[in-house]
């Protein structure tokens, strides 16, 4: 929530300023210096401001490796030959002077082992109902680093949900085999919802698995322009970003390709498999979105 004021002095009754940093002196803001650090700090999305209680220690190197050597990125062999801080500020993940580098966000959702401790609701909630009254069911939580929660819930979707129906046709030699859920759709589904949540709320992803269908909440729901009416025709054209570095992410790992092209790729890999439509769903105030 930048920017921050600070007093002037100690003495009562203390007047407060903007104040920047300039090389090595801290000064204050003239007025134009004060319109720009506004307009700079409007503009900062939650995943690339800096989490303060945090250290750059947070940060875990072995991680970092390991996407480095997934995405194939130059930085990978570079790596042993500069300092962490500085393979941290190659990759967009720390911010402020060298004496007071701290993580950004971004940083901490990826490559530490628990974000949790700084994101309290930073997990997928995966709760499987036996039967529709729902008093019967199983859960399992899905923490860690958040590509690791959606890689590790897929699997687990893979393996336990997804099944594959071969269907006989008389005087035919191909049988058709299609599936109860698409996974391209399911996966599809899945990464836009660990993309698009805040993760400012306090309220974690939840994917219910029920007999007839998967239903996948987060929240909130979308940003503006989208609105109910538009989600809900599929008449998607201007949209905003909340997790720009997230999304940034998962275009490295390739599992989002970030151009507004999720629900019309989910809608179509149903309709291949002959499966009824999605249903996207928010409400009027934007609080929830539903697939």
């Amino acid at each position: 929530a930048r920017p921050y004021k600070a007093p002037d002095t100690f003495q009562k009754p203390r007047g407060y300023s903007y104040y920047i940093r300039r090389f090595s002196s801290t000064k204050k803001t003239g007025d134009q210096e004060e319109r720009d650090l506004l307009l700079m700090s409007a503009h900062i999305p939650y995943d690339d401001q800096i989490q303060q209680p945090a250290t750059v220690t947070d940060l875990k190197l072995s991680l970092i490796q390991a996407h480095l050597a997934t995405v194939g990125s130059d930085l990978a062999g570079r790596a042993e030959d500069m300092s962490f801080s500085e393979l941290c500020r190659r990759m967009n993940i720390v911010s402020g002077p060298d004496e007071y580098i701290k993580p950004k966000n971004i940083g901490l959702l990826l490559f530490n082992n628990n974000p949790t401790i700084f994101f309290p609701c930073a997990r997928i909630d995966l709760v499987e109902f036996q039967n529709d009254v729902g008093d019967i069911y199983t859960e399992k939580i899905f923490t860690g680093p958040i590509q690791q929660q959606l890689e590790d819930a897929l699997v687990y979707i893979k393996n336990n949900v997804i099944t594959e129906i071969v269907k006989k046709v008389s005087g035919e030699a191909r049988a058709i085999r299609f599936y109860n859920y698409p996974f391209v759709a399911i996966e599809e589904a899945l990464v836009n919802t660990v993309y698009h949540r805040s993760y400012q709320d306090d309220s974690p992803i939840e994917l219910r698995i029920f007999p007839d269908r998967i239903e996948m909440i987060s929240y909130p729901g979308p940003l503006p322009p989208l609105n109910k009416e538009k989600l809900q025709s599929g008449n998607i054209v201007a949209r905003k970003y909340r997790n720009r570095r997230i999304g940034d992410f998962l275009k490295e790992l390739h599992l989002t390709e970030g151009r507004g092209t999720g629900i019309p790729k989910i809608k179509r890999a149903m309709a291949n498999n002959g499966s009824s439509e999605p249903i996207f769903d928010t409400d009027d105030n934007l609080s929830y979105f539903l697939t």
